[in-house]
């Protein structure tokens, strides 16, 4: 293995590595090594595929005699959803999968959501290794094991904990990242400092030129540090009945934005910026943290060009509805992750509507 690659070891019942580094789509040994049995299915999407699907290929080829099939999604969140687990369902039954089969899925959030959702469901849960191609699927959506699909009326309301056997996140494609993306992947960057880590809100802000300019260095330690705290937050707890949940920081408010916006507006990384502002300006309405704390996460978030107002045209009775039916809503009430300052985040059940809805008109 390549001396630049990192190693972050997930533990719980089911212990994977995390691989950070360059090269590592073209690693075919280590790849290979994940498949059991004779089938494997490389899902991807139609912007990543035609630059990466075929070396990811010809490095398993190379090292495997299981035959290799490639399923193709169209890119963006609207194929996460019933048609598109049906598709890749219907691929893994042509392919002939059978129990000891292993899915790869090559993308960002969406593949790597939906491939992982289909991997659980094929002949109750097949193995799965996440090759991901965008900084958010590599700090965040890749660790972890949540996989989901959307319906209309919500984001990721059907899905499955389905942990990976192996991670490996080749930080050479950021190099072809869109820019957009790229800002997006270091919301979620920026959401580990918010919620434990104080010290790297410091660390982010010196390196903000750094990270924007991908330079390697800096992209690598922040990528292994936001995959040291979700390794850790996972593997004391893989089903998210405590403290996980705090990683969904801003997410009620992003969730909403999303669904309201039709999947079709501001992307998951812009939608968690402007929900984890608003979860500190909630926080600070409720006074569990200082109005300034708000105030400097703002400027951290738009110092990575990231959006920190709510999109035009989202109706604030609108959005506390889609609230109402999110996962981490519960029988007495909206559940919110808000925090008490940068590095200290808390799971708070009961928050009255009416504070949300005033923080969602003045946002």
């Amino acid at each position: 293995m390549n001396a630049a690659v990192r190693t972050i070891a997930v533990g719980g019942a089911h212990p994977y590595a995390v691989q950070v580094g360059p090269g590592l789509l073209d690693a075919g040994d280590a790849l290979a090594a994940q498949v059991r049995g004779r089938h494997v299915l490389l899902v991807s999407d139609s912007h990543v595929a035609p630059r990466y699907a075929a070396r990811v290929v010809a490095a398993l080829s190379a090292h495997t005699p299981a035959r290799v099939a490639v399923a193709c999604v169209a890119a963006g969140e609207a194929a996460k959803s019933l048609d598109g687990f049906a598709g890749l369902l219907r691929e893994l039954a042509d392919l002939g999968a059978t129990r000891d089969a292993c899915v790869f899925a090559l993308g960002g959030g969406v593949v790597g959501d939906l491939a992982g959702f289909a991997a659980a469901c094929w002949m109750r849960g097949i193995d799965l290794v996440q090759l991901p191609t965008t900084l958010l699927a590599m700090v965040d959506s890749a660790i972890g094991g949540k996989t989901a699909i959307d319906l209309p009326q919500g984001k990721n309301l059907v899905g499955a904990f389905h942990p990976p056997r192996a991670v490996f996140a080749d930080t050479a494609v950021l190099r072809t990242l869109p820019e957009r993306e790229l800002r997006a992947g270091l919301a979620e960057v920026v959401k580990y400092g918010a919620i434990m880590d104080a010290p790297f809100l410091d660390w982010l802000r010196a390196h903000t030129a750094a990270l924007l300019a991908r330079e390697d260095a800096a992209l690598a330690a922040a990528i292994a540090r936001s995959c040291a705290h979700k390794a850790a937050i996972v593997a004391r707890d893989p089903h998210e009945h405590g403290e996980r949940a705090l990683l969904n920081f801003g997410h009620t408010f992003a969730h909403a934005i999303e669904a309201e916006q039709g999947y079709g507006g501001c992307n998951h990384g812009e939608a968690v910026a402007i929900g984890m502002l608003l979860a500190a300006r909630l926080s600070a309405a409720l006074g569990l943290a200082a109005p300034a704390h708000a105030q400097q996460l703002q400027a951290l978030l738009a110092g990575f060009g990231l959006p920190t107002a709510l999109p035009a045209g989202l109706a604030a009775e609108a959005l506390l509805a889609r609230m109402r039916l999110d996962k981490k809503a519960a029988g007495n009430g909206l559940r919110f992750v808000l925090w008490d300052g940068p590095g200290a985040a808390r799971l708070l059940a009961g928050v009255p509507e009416a504070a949300v809805l005033e923080v969602l008109r003045s946002a």
